[in-house]
């Protein structure tokens, strides 16, 4: 793997150093630079990618569905983490997200049986995806896209399984309860109702723009 700089705007400090430890490869740097010129969330940055990496091949993850393809980054890095046999499973209500993603993986050389990309909202295909079948459940998209459909999200988690909802931290905003967009409230209720799951075992992770990941225990 070829290491590549940050991306400008990582900040100084430990999150500008903790982007730099584990860097991108050649495809990865390609990627961002198709994703940060689409509209919605930024891409991921290295650490926030080399954390989903992480749990990834801490569960041993064959099957992760990721809610929002962050034009492929993401799901690069999730790829790393799976086992080779793994499928990766991506949805988005943006088709030009969804060309990214497909870019990214072909230039990744990634084969096409291990990624299967699905237009449409999370209300349109969650209820399509089998309940408790998948190891790993990522969300990258805008929250007010998934918050509805939590419940479902959850469920489609095997015991042991991981949720990792990426973005709650951004601007500072979950922390000033003066602040009431719609985002920062769907994710202070996304927050509260994991926070609050007794067959959840939870964490917020300061990196990138927050990272909130929950194991399903029971």
């Amino acid at each position: 793997m070829s290491a590549h700089p940050p991306p400008p705007g990582s900040g100084p400090g430990g999150a500008a150093w903790a982007d730099r430890f584990v860097g991108e490869s050649e495809e990865m740097a390609a990627a961002r630079e198709r994703a940060v010129r689409l509209p919605g969330p930024p891409p991921v940055e290295p650490s926030v990618g080399a954390t989903l990496a992480v749990l990834a091949s801490s569960v041993g993850a064959r099957a992760v569905v990721s809610i929002g393809s962050g034009g492929g980054l993401s799901g690069l890095w999730l790829l790393r983490g799976m086992r080779a046999d793994g499928v990766l499973t991506a949805l988005d209500g943006d088709p030009e997200q969804l060309r990214a993603a497909r870019a990214a993986f072909s230039g990744a050389g990634v084969p096409p049986g291990r990624t299967r990309l699905i237009f449409g909202t999370p209300a349109e295909v969650l209820p399509r995806l089998s309940s408790g079948a998948y190891d790993m459940v990522v969300c990258a998209g805008p929250p007010r896209e998934y918050a509805a459909q939590l419940d479902g999200v959850l469920d489609l988690v095997r015991v042991g399984g991981t949720v990792a909802l990426h973005g709650l931290l951004a601007g500072g905003r979950i922390a000033d309860r003066t602040v009431r967009d719609p985002q920062t409230v769907a994710w202070r209720e996304i927050a509260r109702a994991i926070r609050e799951d007794e067959g959840l075992v939870s964490a917020v992770l300061p990196i990138g723009d927050g990272l909130l990941v929950a194991t399903r225990s029971g």
